[in-house]
Order: C-alpha cells, then structure tokens, then sequence
C-alpha cells in the first residue's frame, strides 16, 4: 500500500496562502521544515505547520497587516528568531520566522541559505533550499524528527535539486 501523500489539501493551500501573502517581499524567503521535505518528493511524517524562513523586513512589513503579530522570538534552546509570527488564519497553521539562530558548541549563529530554488506546486511557485542544502539544514537542527526527515530525503530517488552553492549554515 502507497504512503498517502504528505501534501495534503491544506498543506496545499497554506502553502498557497503564505506564497500570496509573500509576493512582495523584497528579499528571498524560503519554505523549511516537513513541508519542503515534501515538496523534494520525501515523505516528512505528518505536517502539522508549515515553516517559513525569511528577511526581518519582509516579516515587519508584510506580517502585521495580516494580521499577523510579531514577537521577538524566544529561544527554546536549540533556535531563536528576531521575529517570529504564527498564522492561524492560513488553512494549516503558517510558522514565520525571520533573523532565525541556531545554537552550536560555539554560541548563537544566524542560519544563512543561499538563494531558493523554486518548485511549481499546481499554480504557485514555492522557494525552499535545494535538497542538498535542506538536508545539511535539517542535520544542523539536529533533532530527532530533523534526522528522520534528513535521512527520508537521502533516500530519495533522482539527483539533488541543485542548489547554487553551498549548504547552509550556522555563520557567526
């Protein structure tokens, strides 16, 4: 029996509304997390959100008048944001995080990606970090759930989505 499809309808169309609501910012964003797993043809698990990186000034301008409030976001021990912003309105609920830092042995490091690669889903055109560079990302979080989807995207068939460069990383 096939896996059932982990881009569900409202997967689908929260992804399709975070797209709208980011069609005018002015620096890349991304789509991070289960759901860009997804979009590279591995199965995440289940997506209970859909994350998204992107600019501090896009958050700023574009978040609020949405509806969307921003807090500082707090560190839980392994990440912090400078903003971050939860939009329950979307059909599945849309996690924003801008300025996003990871803790490593050495200290709080900004997460830098290089620039999307872009995947059509039915209309809408998704940026998400190839899939090199989303399994070196999910290696960075390093949880176990991380890992699960790192190694489900490893094991998937075909070549790397190419990325333009390096994988990301924690930069300080």
């Amino acid at each position: 029996m096939a896996a059932a499809d982990p881009l569900t309808p409202a997967v689908r169309a929260g992804l399709a509304a975070a797209a709208r609501l980011l069609s005018p910012a002015r620096a890349p964003w991304w789509v991070i997390g289960s759901a860009a797993v997804a979009l590279h043809g591995a199965d995440p698990g289940a997506i209970a959100d859909i994350d998204i990186l992107l600019d501090p000034d896009d958050a700023a301008r574009l978040l609020p008048p949405a509806g969307i409030a921003l807090a500082a976001g707090t560190a839980d021990g392994l990440f912090r944001s400078a903003l971050f912003g939860r939009w329950t309105e979307a059909p599945l609920p849309v996690e924003f995080m801008a300025g996003l830092a990871v803790r490593t042995g050495t200290g709080w490091h900004p997460v830098r990606l290089d620039p999307p690669v872009r995947i059509a889903l039915g209309n809408t055109e998704l940026p998400l970090p190839g899939r090199a560079a989303l399994h070196a990302l999910l290696r960075l979080f390093g949880r176990p759930k991380d890992h699960r989807r790192a190694a489900a995207l490893a094991a998937t068939a075909g070549p790397p989505v190419a990325s333009s460069g390096t994988p990301p990383h924690a930069s300080g």
